[in-house]
């Protein structure tokens, strides 16, 4: 089986010199669900955005990141970007129509839907994040949690296989996140979830990566993992509340 998301030793420098990856590499299957932890820093954006393509390799001829086995380079980000979605930290960065509706329907009128199917295909990805009849609002003018769904819809309605999602509950209240946790369940793509909220973790992910520093520290069955105290307070982070009870084996 081709696993549907293939990194392979891949190190990335910003232009300030700082390396933000060293050496990292990782396969998820399709239909996994992954959690990526750490602390600030660690690199967890970086490595989202280098699966689809939106921060370029340096060394193209020899890629690091393949999609379905296909290698990320120049001659094929139009098609990662249609099966690789990220969904941003902050909403506001996602957001650039007047209208939920326009939003939701850039994707698929760029891959070039038809305009009969579009109206349809709108109302039914609105539905499925729990936002009917909100085409005509301004996404500027709703609550992080609807931004939040509104961006989503928007990742959702270019039917992607892979969904990468940086920090998706950061901006959330309690009944925000519920609803998301619970809409994410629902969703049978391959998941990436980069997050600091570790009950989300648990919650959603059967394996969890640890990334510290640029590289992978730990990876394993999500539920060892963080019951791990010390492992956790090594790389700045708490065992979850949910997992207190429980003993690393």
């Amino acid at each position: 089986m081709i696993p549907a998301l293939k990194i392979n030793n891949l190190s990335f420098k910003y232009h300030d010199g700082t390396e933000a990856l060293r050496g990292i590499s990782l396969d998820i299957k399709e239909g996994e669900c992954v959690g990526l932890i750490g602390p600030n820093g660690a690199g967890k954006s970086t490595l989202l955005l280098h699966m689809n393509g939106l921060l370029p390799e340096i060394k193209t001829d020899n890629p690091s990141v393949f999609v379905n086995g296909k290698p990320v380079n120049s001659k094929s980000l139009e098609l990662i970007h249609r099966t690789v979605g990220l969904l941003f930290q902050d909403p506001d960065d996602q957001l650039f129509c007047p209208t939920v509706f326009e939003d939701v329907a850039f994707g698929p009128q760029q891959f070039g839907i038809n305009e009969n199917d579009l109206l349809n295909h709108v109302g039914n990805v609105l539905k499925m994040v729990g936002l009917s009849g909100f085409e005509k609002r301004s996404p500027h003018h709703l609550s992080g949690g609807e931004k939040q769904r509104v961006c989503l819809a928007g990742i959702l309605s270019c039917n992607p296989k892979i969904l990468a999602l940086d920090e998706p509950t950061k901006n959330l209240d309690p009944r925000g996140r519920r609803e998301l946790i619970k809409l994410l369940k629902t969703i049978p793509t391959t998941k990436i979830i980069a997050s600091h909220d570790l009950e989300l973790i648990v919650e959603l992910c059967d394996r969890t990566i640890v990334l510290d520093q640029g590289i992978i520290a730990a990876e394993g069955r999500t539920i060892e993992l963080l019951a791990d105290e010390r492992l956790m307070l090594e790389h700045g982070l708490e065992k979850p509340h949910s997992l207190k009870h429980r003993h690393p084996h």
